[in-house]
């Protein structure tokens, strides 16, 4: 029999938030709030496509102002929360949900498309209960990442010798890597590495990342 494992007593009581569901109102918004981090700024529009479970509720279990709150940067217990459609509308932020009817992977399933002037990212997450998260794609790669463990997320320029400058910072920080996913929008411009790492030992590693030329935006989850 395969024994549950948990990393904190709030993996079994849940995380503090904004009601009514961890699964579909703390992970949708964790979700947002990752996408957020990952585009780098607040879009222009998004477009939300809804599978399952998340299309059949998303009005009532609140997993629609939960995913445009954390696109907006809100934590699941904001108290913004329960404004964020409106918050977004005066933001001058476009939403539009698209409930999906199609079979997903996991019920909670939920793709995020991002647009601001001739930037788009795409990012598929999937709300696995208790506020917990993954994501499984991003802009069309498939990727496996359960933000349980320490991620650094850096939006930068697509220049030759980015990556080695980065990871010459982890690694004169002592820091490990266990994967790296690298994508671009095109040649030249945005790129995206996301930084799985063994140990949360980030010190001033994130200060020292923003300082590099040519990066737009660090950030850290553990």
């Amino acid at each position: 029999m395969d024994q549950l494992k948990y990393r904190s007593v709030f993996d079994i009581i849940g995380p503090i938030m904004i009601g009514p569901s961890s699964s579909h109102t703390a992970g949708a918004a964790r979700i947002g709030k990752v996408v957020r981090s990952i585009f780098g700024e607040q879009p222009d529009s998004v477009d939300i496509y809804l599978y399952e479970s998340f299309a059949k509720t998303y009005r009532g279990h609140g997993t629609d102002i939960a995913l445009v709150g954390g696109l907006l940067g809100m934590e699941p217990d904001d108290p913004r929360l329960a404004d964020s459609l409106k918050i977004a509308y005066e933001e001058q932020m476009d939403v539009f949900f698209v409930p999906k009817k199609e079979k997903a992977d996991h019920p909670n399933s939920v793709k995020i498309l991002l647009k601001k002037g001739k930037r788009t990212l795409s990012v598929t997450g999937i709300s696995i209960g208790g506020g917990n998260i993954q994501l499984s794609e991003l802009n069309g790669f498939k990727i496996s990442l359960s933000m349980g463990t320490p991620t650094y997320i850096i939006v930068h320029q697509d220049l030759p010798g980015m990556i080695a400058k980065v990871t010459g910072v982890l690694s004169e920080s002592n820091i490990n890597i266990s994967t790296m996913t690298v994508t671009r929008e095109s040649k030249g411009e945005n790129a995206i590495m996301i930084i799985e790492v063994d140990d949360p030992q980030i010190g001033e590693t994130v200060a020292r990342l923003v300082t590099l030329p040519h990066i737009y935006s660090v950030n850290y989850f553990d």
